[in-house]
């Protein structure tokens, strides 16, 4: 199997070397949290070639024996070497039952740097703070971005390149496999593992048609605003019973398992967030066409949805903007920066520019302001806003 580094998320895991806090790596099931850490491991065999790395992957029945607390704590401390760094890296950590325990009780000695990945169905963000008393770093990992792919596969033209990574998406397990049929198998197998394990064994769910099928409409809907309300209506009239409450729960599941991202809105104006509404992002567009190839096909939302995956993976927070009653795709936040995108398909019909740009033009402030389309032209300005190709903002390197 080709292997890349994937020097962003590779540079943050750097940065967090010799601090304090817990570093453990999140993401969707075969996102490449294993690969990170293994990549980092190497990288600490080069920089500190005296330290000393514990690692254990619970993967491997070499290390059965270890899946008990009081044991793996006993391995790890008797592994442990006076006067130089020592490294705990453990891969797939839930496996052990009650690791917490162990892992806390190495942390408050503070004789180890430690390293952590899990499955998602037990590392879940939310559970982090209850599972760890001490300090933690979370270091998200998404499925490949577009200059990965490119960085894959090798860089052709750009416009076609991207138009693949659209249909392909950046789960990399499926680049081993030529035939696009493959490709989409091996994509709907691991989307079935996230349904089957990370939520309906997890959360015991009902073995109903309620779970799959509200994936589905998420996805058909994907970049729409939506409330559980009008998801469980629209499920309803397709001849599945259920009712907003459940649609509220399974939303929150599939976004604990990182299938979905929610976005909540920014008023703009009042600057303040609103809870009422909400759009809903799925971490990949490959797993779309996986799942329902190219029905209702809205290039324009799926490319709002890539924007959107592009901007968390770069690191901002980011919101849908609410200015009267004019909406901006993204209000995207990080420190003191911010910025305002408008996404779009094509806007060379006139019409479909002024509807893009026309909100833009009403904020007031000094913050940049985009829209990012399909202009197949180098960038330009238009009153002051960005226009540039969506191809060629993916490929900017962002080192931040």
């Amino acid at each position: 199997m080709k292997l890349i580094e994937r020097h962003i998320l590779l540079d943050r895991l750097k940065a967090m070397r010799g601090t304090p806090d817990l570093k453990i790596i999140t993401g969707m099931r075969r996102s490449g949290k294993s690969k990170l850490l293994a990549s980092f491991i190497n990288y600490i065999h080069q920089i500190d070639p005296e330290g000393n790395v514990i690692f254990i992957d619970f993967r491997l029945l070499d290390n059965e024996s270890l899946k008990e607390y009081h044991a793996l704590n006993n391995f790890i401390v008797g592994h442990r070497k006076e006067g130089v760094n020592n490294y705990v890296c453990i891969d797939e950590v839930q496996m052990c039952p009650h690791f917490e325990l162990c892992i806390n009780s190495l942390h408050a000695s503070e004789n180890y740097d430690i390293y952590l990945t899990g499955s998602n169905a037990f590392m879940l963000s939310s559970d982090l703070a209850t599972l760890f008393t001490g300090r933690y770093i979370e270091l998200p990992v998404f499925p490949f971005s577009f200059n990965e792919y490119r960085c894959y596969f090798g860089e052709n033209e750009l416009q076609s390149q991207f138009d693949q990574y659209v249909v392909e998406g950046g789960m990399s397990g499926s680049y081993l496999y030529d035939a696009q049929n493959l490709k989409h198998r091996y994509i709907k197998d691991v989307y079935t593992t996230i349904l089957q394990r990370d939520l309906v064994e997890r959360y015991q769910l009902a073995d109903s048609e309620v779970l799959p099928r509200l994936v589905e409409y998420m996805m058909d809907n994907v970049s729409n605003i939506s409330s559980p309300n009008a998801i469980s209506n629209a499920l309803i009239s397709n001849g599945i019973p259920t009712n907003n409450h459940t649609i509220s729960k399974y939303l929150d599941y599939l976004c604990k398992a990182f299938v979905l991202y929610k976005v909540d809105r920014y008023d703009i104006r009042g600057k303040k967030y609103l809870q009422s509404l909400s759009k809903f992002y799925l971490v990949d567009s490959g797993i779309r066409y996986a799942i329902l190839g190219t029905r209702n096909m809205d290039y324009g939302r799926i490319y709002e949805n890539i924007v959107a995956m592009e901007l968390l993976r770069r690191g901002y927070d980011i919101y849908v903007g609410k200015l009267y009653q004019k909406e901006i795709d993204f209000v995207a936040m990080k420190g003191s920066e911010r910025m305002y995108i408008q996404v779009s398909d094509d806007i060379s019909v006139s019409s479909t520019f002024e509807r893009e740009y026309s909100p833009l033009l009403q904020i007031k402030d000094a913050y940049p302001k985009y829209i990012i389309a399909r202009t197949r032209h180098p960038r330009y300005d238009y009153q002051g806003i960005h226009i540039i190709d969506l191809a060629e903002w993916l490929r900017e390197l962002s080192t931040s």
